[in-house]
Formats: structure tokens, sequence, C-alpha cells
């Protein structure tokens, strides 16, 4: 991007490495606090954490968000999933009328300048086993930096491989993916793209080729850019993945 960014968004769908990602952002201290501020089910957990009396307006909630979302340098940063894309320009549709029919200029208008970063998966089916686990188990990420659900307490329960339900996140993986890559050209935007094998074999230098896309200088004194989140693939994992696709294979 010729100029520094006000915002960025990364959008990505679940099990690309994304809370990977904007923990070693945050780490940078100078691109903003990114973090899920927008999915629909914690709203509530967020607008309690930052005080913001029983009912606030989407509009003191957005202003709360971006507050406790930016660096000092005035970089703001979050996290969107598909699904929840479409949740956070219908409520902005509610705040500026003027602009319900562009939802670029919606997000530029409550975030400022913003940039997009997209975050794949070369290996649907890793990311598919490892959304099915995160499901069963209640247990999205180990570590972090003030996620407010998710973590690694989970819910006790015994993962079990399930073929068909794998099929299923595999379907709705391609279809979130399609989602993004049209909504990006109705609107002109073109991302920097990362991919989760990329992230993981070298977490320093992706998120550097991030900060420089967003245009955002890090001083030359800057803390350290390291990782928040620990890997959760195990031998499970493995297993799945080999099982998911020998069963494909011999019904292919």
């Amino acid at each position: 991007m010729s100029e520094a960014v006000e915002s960025y968004f990364v959008c990505a769908t679940p099990r690309t490495g994304s809370s990977l990602l904007i923990g070693l952002l945050d780490s940078t201290g100078v691109c903003g606090r990114p973090q899920s501020y927008f999915r629909a089910p914690d709203e509530l957990l967020w607008a309690e954490r930052w005080r913001l009396g029983p009912a606030p307006s989407y509009a003191d909630f957005m202003r709360a968000a971006r507050a406790a979302g930016s660096t000092p340098n005035g970089v703001f940063g979050a996290k969107l999933m598909w699904g929840t894309l479409g949740e956070v320009v219908d409520k902005l549709r509610t705040v500026h009328r003027d602009l319900a029919g562009d939802d670029l200029g919606l997000l530029h208008r409550a975030f400022g300048r913003a940039g997009f970063v997209y975050l794949a998966r070369r290996d649907v089916v890793a990311q598919a086993v490892s959304w099915l686990r995160a499901e069963q188990t209640g247990t999205w990420f180990v570590g972090g930096n003030g996620e407010i659900s998710g973590d690694g307490g989970g819910n006790g329960r015994e993962p079990v491989f399930d073929a068909g339900a794998i099929r299923r996140l595999i379907s709705t993986i391609e279809e979130h993916n399609a989602a993004w890559q049209a909504w990006f050209a109705t609107c002109g935007i073109r991302p920097h793209r990362v991919f989760y094998e990329d992230l993981e074999r070298d977490v320093v230098a992706v998120t550097r080729g991030v900060v420089e896309f967003l245009g955002i200088t890090v001083p030359d004194q800057g803390p350290p850019i390291v990782a928040r989140h620990q890997r959760q693939a195990d031998e499970i994992n493995k297993r799945w993945i080999k099982q998911y696709r020998v069963l494909s294979e011999r019904f292919s």
C-alpha cells in the first residue's frame, strides 16, 4: 500500500492461523491490538469488559472497540470471519445510513483508511480436521493475549473422528473462501494474501510482510515479533487427515 493504514482487518476462515497472526501483529506494538471484536456471540462480553452499560448503541460499541483495538500510533486491527463481515456491515448501515449500499465505505467511515489481509490454508482437509476438533473440544486456541472466549480450558470432551463432519466443513471452507474472493472483487479490494503453511514456516518473515503491506513503521528498537499462541495440531490430527484421505480415495 502507498501510505500507512489507519486500520486493518485480518479476513479468514476458521483454523487458518488467524489467532497466531493477530498475536504476532499485536507483539509489534504498532499494529493495533487485533481481536475478534465483532463476533456476535461475544459482543455482550466485550461490552461488559469495556463497561458500556446494559444496552449500548452500536455506535458506542464501535467506538469502544476501536479504542481497545488501537495502539498509541492510532492503528486499529481486528479479525473478521466471513459470517462476521455481514453482521458488521449490516449493523453499520443503521449508524451510517447514507452509506447503506457501500460495504467498503461503511468500514472506512467507521475505522478510517482500512487495509485487508486475507488468510487461507492450502490444505483444506487439515483445516477441516482442526476445525472439527476445536468444535468438539471447545478449545479454539492455547495461549493468546486477551481473547474473550474459546481458550484452552475447553469442555473436557474427547474428540471423535467423523468423516461426514469433515466433508461438510471442507464444503463450508470452500464456500467461505469463494465468498471472500467475490467480496474483494466486488469492492475493488486487493488484499495482502497469507497462507497458513507459510506463516507456520516463518512467523517473523510473514508478519513483517504484513506490516510492510500496511505501511506501518516499526521502530528500530521495537519489541521482538513473538508468537502468543501455541500450536495445537498433534498426532490425532495427522491420523484423522490420513483416515479421511483414505476414505475419500476409496469412495471417489
